[in-house]
């Protein structure tokens, strides 16, 4: 959801708000309760929620059926010198 950056023109209080991009924007500052609120334009900012976001995610441990075939090995066949042969 994106992060929405406001100021109030009454008193100046600033504040940040997490709302979807269908809300309707603020208007009542929470400090001095006037309807002076207005959006500012500043750099997007977002929270990325939920599974698949980190790098780590991505990465899952070879099954047991893969590692059965292979031997273990990525190569399976020693053609890159390791050995992995078996023999």
């Amino acid at each position: 959801m994106p992060i929405y950056e406001y100021e109030c023109d009454s008193c100046g209080h600033r504040l940040e708000a997490i709302q979807k991009m269908s809300d309707e924007p603020l208007t009542e500052c929470p400090e001095c309760k006037q309807t002076s609120l207005r959006k500012l334009i500043s750099a997007a900012g977002f929270r990325l929620k939920g599974s698949g976001w980190y790098e780590t995610d991505f990465k899952k441990g070879k099954s047991s059926s893969e590692k059965s075939a292979g031997g273990g090995h990525s190569c399976a066949s020693g053609g890159c010198g390791c050995a992995a042969t078996g023999s």
